[in-house]
């Protein structure tokens, strides 16, 4: 496949971005606000479940409109949407200004759904899974690099990662622009239906393929569970071992690594191995325990160390999201690959209006209550992502179609 280096190096700018405002989130929203770590928590909260909220609306619309018109237009305006917002996000000096920022980028978030469609479009149905993962451990890498930098760059001002964010999705559009090549032929573009093109008829269409509804609600469960470590990592790292940005960048990068390399190297193993069942149930398990054990971790210079051993190792279980959006992809006949990622991504973005306000609450309620309770929000990450193997296990699922 000609492409999957272009989208290999798309995903990766595209969580370098991301990864490089991780660690100053915290600093920012006290600067433009005023508020303690508590309180910033909840404003992150706040600022991340605006964007997932206008990504739930749009991304069936922008997958419709991929189908209908192809994925390379979608891509880059919404590359050039996201190099703007990080540009004057850099500048804002209103946390209102910055919630404004937040709706703006959720309605062309489109990025990662816009490439799993191009993937889905060129590699055969038993092949997708393995190639989700190669794309999630691209994602990963470039999450590695960006909080890195991005704690770096905060050592110098809260605003330094958000000038670099800006230039690195510039070079992603510019990259788009010159390499992407078109892979709905117009022959198998679909007319855009105005029933579907819309959260509510796009999740009902995709629902009827038979499986795919209980594989949206896992992967609903599956995200808000995931999301304690991105919406509560810097905050609990502040909070219970005093982290400073650039540590905090560390231990996600740390994360990243692995991850990547699981995605990227271990899934193929697991799935030849345990199949494809087998993998997802090993993953949920894994993420679950891991999860745990953080919630468990005194706030001690011990408990730190630990949190930040153990933060790589957690990453073993990161084989579950790529293994889904194989078996949801390969429910969706070729003419929708565009509409079976976008809601996919909806219903991740709906995990991620849920689970910030779930997961920055959580981790509120138990830093008001004592120190031993910081980690609540990870308490709550294991019970769901057991729930979710739970459901994936409650009756037999029929054999995938490898053609």
């Amino acid at each position: 496949m000609r492409a999957l280096p272009l989208l290999l190096a798309t995903l990766a700018l595209d969580a370098m971005g991301i990864g490089l405002v991780y660690p100053v989130m915290p600093e920012l929203i006290a600067q433009v606000r005023g508020a303690d770590v508590a309180g910033a928590a909840l404003w992150g909260g706040g600022l991340a479940t605006a964007y997932a909220v206008m990504q739930f609306l749009c991304a069936p619309v922008l997958g419709a409109l991929s189908d209908r018109f192809g994925r390379r237009p979608v891509l880059l305006v919404s590359l050039a949407v996201m190099a703007l917002d990080y540009a004057v996000s850099a500048v804002a000096q209103s946390i209102w200004l910055l919630l404004l920022l937040r709706l703006v980028a959720g309605v062309t978030a489109a990025t990662h759904a816009t490439c799993n469609a191009v993937a889905a479009d060129l590699v055969p149905p038993g092949r997708r899974s393995q190639t989700f993962g190669l794309l999630g451990a691209a994602f990963m890498l470039g999450f590695v690099a960006g909080p890195v930098i991005g704690g770096a760059l905060g050592e110098i001002g809260p605003r330094a990662p958000f000038v670099a964010a800006a230039l690195l999705a510039a070079l992603n559009l510019a990259l788009g622009w010159l390499t992407m090549p078109e892979t709905v032929a117009p022959g198998r573009r679909r007319p855009l239906d105005r029933r579907r093109a819309n959260p509510f008829g796009a999740f009902a269409q995709v629902a009827r393929l038979g499986g795919a509804a209980r594989l949206l609600v896992i992967l609903f469960l599956h995200d808000v569970a995931i999301i304690a470590y991105v919406a509560v990592w810097a905050y609990w790292g502040t909070a219970a071992f005093g982290w400073s940005p650039l540590l905090t960048g560390v231990s996600l990068a740390a994360f990243g690594l692995v991850a990547a390399f699981t995605q990227g190297f271990l899934l193929p193993h697991y799935l030849r191995l345990m199949g494809e069942e087998g993998t997802l149930v090993l993953g949920f398990l894994l993420t679950a325990g891991f999860l745990v054990a953080f919630a468990l971790l005194p706030p001690t210079p011990l408990g730190g160390l630990l949190a930040i051993l153990l933060c790589p190792l957690s990453a073993l279980g990161e084989v579950t999201l790529p293994a889904l959006q194989g078996r949801i992809s390969r429910l969706a006949p070729a003419d929708a690959q565009g509409e079976a990622m976008g809601v996919a991504a909806a219903a991740r973005s709906l995990s991620a209006v849920v689970g910030p306000f779930a997961m920055t609450g959580a981790f509120a309620w138990g830093a008001g209550l004592a120190p031993p309770f910081y980690g609540t929000a990870y308490l709550l990450g294991g019970a769901l992502m057991l729930l979710c193997c739970a459901l994936f296990l409650a009756r037999p699922w029929p054999p995938p179609d490898a053609t």
